[in-house]
């Protein structure tokens, strides 16, 4: 029997997941003997997924133990309805404060999850839900695995700073082979946490057998029967002359070096060490290197910073911070979009896929409009041609969306969101005409990047309708949606809008209507610092590449061809103006939207980036150069001034806000954590305000 691990004072309670043994009688499945089945289940409903503690480990090993001293003919391990297991529970890491703990957790895993695979009888995983990290790596240890046709799995450690640790490293390259193995534990990690359906991971090898949800467990235990009585044989290949493991790692190398934009992170790297060494290692020097790794890994900042990062985002994923009570939301049954151009349409379109509800929209001539709606209903047929759609719901949809010249389309919706010119008369003269049409409930509610909502209210019957609804491009893959209030706005507004929001699928901050709400303001001031030390002489690739070091993917002039320089001169001329002169104007920015110029980078013919000649030709050269550690330093530095004065501000009520809506709406590296703890760490906050914006350790932010 395993000893079970003590966590650290103060670390939160583990959510045990108790694992229960019963003996199924496999003569009815054609083979004489019995299967030994352990059931994972934390007592919780399929909202609360399985997790690996301590405790729950040793759970694990104790059933393994009971399972064996029935003399079974065979083992399986599966989980509670609709769940197997999530992996680690990640909870108490950060507490760790002794690389021996997390040595003896990383080797507790190994120690009861390869009695699976050493046992003499054959093993099986059941794998009847999601399956993450650890709770695949169960499954990699049994001989053989199922999986529900409904389930999702993967090992998204690297993308949270780890890597997959109790054993997944060493027997996925083994089982699978390099390339694939790659591909799950590296591209799809750094994919945005891809993980894989049933049919991708029964293509990659990575399961055996995948059966539907309704008679899953029946469909396993047969499968077992058949492989126990030889009516079923499972090859294996042998990967360790494969030809393929020197491109599959150089494959890796590559990906991480695009995603962190060169930064050489823990991670990633050691991810492919141990994925190298499993070419020759022996599963137990395998499992010994993920235990060394996984305790260095463990007691880094990059680690403890992403998790401070995830845990952030599912919290507020679930609950927006201020947000009013949810029965104050009225119902939702249409909807209207005011604009018909690329960004309206964007918005059309996932409105009615989450929504499923009428969707008006308008533009100033039936040929515009026409052509909005023309836009969204091919986007549904694309779903369809990709198979993320049936023909028919895409045609329920596509019959839920129309178009017109005429305003008066507008009646009997309950929410109108406009995303037409950013000028703020048209956007005044437009919401006095709405609240002609429409209801004085109905909510009026602007996607406006810069401008004042509450100045847009000036001379409505009913300001306390209108809110900011600030979509980030593009829309439907955008997770962020700031919600700006302005001092009239009601709770009943609000609370519909955060239930759009809700129901839309998007992570939502309620802000203050202050100039460039969060994301805008910030990166506006951030993106100032680096044209004007352009501006000032420095060279531009200098400039542009001088935040690289820490992990960016985009640099900022690689973000301005994505904004494009009209946008991003517009929203800076509205900050300028509203907040003062430290947001410059350059005059290098004005050029370029003079001239047309759109981007700073051109693609060769051969696929080569290259600076813009085009661009290149209007920067207003000064004669003050900087250095890329001068660059870095006043962006990083003009961050924490605009954030602490935000908060002053009251723009939005606590710093974890803006750490959200910077990993959120501006893709801050997840390895930093959020911008303020990674201010904090490198002590410019102290240096621009006298005061960290967090408490020290990344701890005690969780807490």
């Amino acid at each position: 029997m395993t000893t079970a691990i003590t966590l650290p004072e103060g670390a939160p309670e583990e959510v045990v997941t108790v694992a229960k043994v019963r003996d199924i009688d496999l003569a009815p499945f054609g083979y004489k003997g019995t299967l030994a089945l352990i059931t994972l289940d934390n007592g919780h409903d399929h909202n609360r997924p399985n997790t690996l503690g301590p405790q729950s480990l040793a759970s694990l090993d104790a059933a393994i133990t009971e399972a064996l001293s029935h003399n079974p003919s065979a083992i399986a391990v599966t989980g509670k309805p609709f769940i197997f297991a999530a992996g680690a529970d990640l909870s108490a890491l950060s507490f760790l404060n002794d690389r021996a703990q997390a040595l003896a957790i990383g080797k507790l895993g190994h120690d009861i999850f390869r009695r699976l695979d050493e046992s003499n009888v054959p093993t099986f995983a059941f794998i009847n839900g999601l399956a993450l990290g650890g709770g695949l790596e169960i499954g990699l240890h049994c001989n053989y695995r199922t999986l529900s046709a409904t389930a999702f799995t993967g090992l998204p450690e690297v993308f949270l700073g780890l890597v997959p640790g109790w054993g997944g490293a060493t027997i996925l390259p083994k089982l699978i082979g390099p390339e694939k193995a790659v591909q799950v534990i590296m591209l799809n990690a750094l994919n945005n946490n891809t993980m894989l359906k049933a049919k991708d991971a029964l293509g990659l090898g990575v399961v055996d057998a995948v059966f539907e949800p309704a008679d899953f467990l029946e469909k396993s235990v047969a499968f077992a029967a058949a492989i126990l009585s030889g009516a079923t044989k499972i090859e294996r290949k042998d990967y360790s002359s494969d030809p393929a493991w020197d491109s599959a790692l150089a494959t890796g190398k590559a990906a991480a070096h695009k995603k962190f934009g060169g930064a050489d992170l823990a991670a990633p790297r050691t991810a492919l060490e141990l994925i190298a060494a499993a070419k020759s290692n022996t599963r137990g020097a395998g499992f010994d290197a993920e235990d060394q790794a996984l305790a260095d890994l463990t007691m880094s900042d990059p680690l403890r910073a992403s998790l401070y990062a995830f845990n952030l985002i599912q919290k507020k994923k679930k609950k927006v911070e201020g947000a009013p009570k949810s029965n104050l939301a009225r119902k939702v049954n249409k909807v209207g979009v005011v604009g018909a151009g690329l960004m309206a349409s964007q918005l059309a379109l996932l409105l009615v896929r989450n929504l499923k509800c009428p969707v008006v929209m308008t533009d100033i001539d039936q040929e515009r409009a026409d052509k909005g709606v023309a836009w969204v209903k091919a986007e549904l047929q694309k779903l369809v041609e990709k198979k993320r759609m049936s023909a028919e719901a895409a045609s329920r949809l596509a019959g839920l969306v129309s178009g017109s010249a005429d305003k008066s389309i507008y009646a009997g919706c309950d929410f109108v969101i406009e995303a037409i010119f950013e000028e703020l008369s048209l956007k005044q003269e437009l919401f006095k005409s709405l609240e002609a049409i429409v209801s004085p409930e109905c909510v009026l509610a602007t996607n406006t990047s810069s401008l004042s909502v509450e100045k847009m209210s000036i001379g409505m019957k009913n300001p306390e309708r209108v809110v900011g609804f600030h979509f980030f491009n593009p829309v439907a893959v955008m997770p962020l949606l700031e919600i700006a209030r302005t001092s009239h706005t009601d709770d009943a507004t609000t609370a519909t809008a955060v239930e759009v929001g809700k129901n839309l699928k998007k992570t939502m901050i309620i802000c203050k209507d202050a100039p460039g709400f969060v994301v805008n303001r910030l990166l506006t001031r951030f993106m100032g610092e680096i044209t004007d030390a352009v501006d000032e002489g420095t060279d531009p690739a200098v400039a542009d590449n001088a935040m690289r070091s820490i992990g960016f993917p985009m640099s900022p002039f690689e973000l301005l061809g994505l904004v494009g320089p009209g946008v991003a001169l517009h929203v800076a001329e509205t900050l300028h103006e509203n907040l003062g002169p430290r947001y410059r104007i350059s005059p290098t920015m004005q050029a370029m939207v003079k001239e047309g110029v759109k981007t700073f980078y051109v693609k060769g013919d051969d696929g080569t980036v290259s600076a813009n000649p085009a661009a290149l030709a209007l920067i207003h050269k000064g004669s003050t150069p900087s250095t890329a550690e001068e660059v870095s330093e006043r962006a990083l530095r003009a961050l924490a001034e605009e954030a602490r004065m935000m908060l002053d501000e009251g723009v939005v009520k606590t710093p974890a806000e803006i750490d959200l809506c910077m990993l959120m709406g501006a893709g801050w590296p997840m390895h930093l954590g959020g911008i303020l703890p990674y201010l904090d760490r490198i002590g410019l906050s102290e240096k621009v305000s006298g005061q960290r914006f967090h408490a020290p350790g990344i701890a005690s932010v969780l807490k």
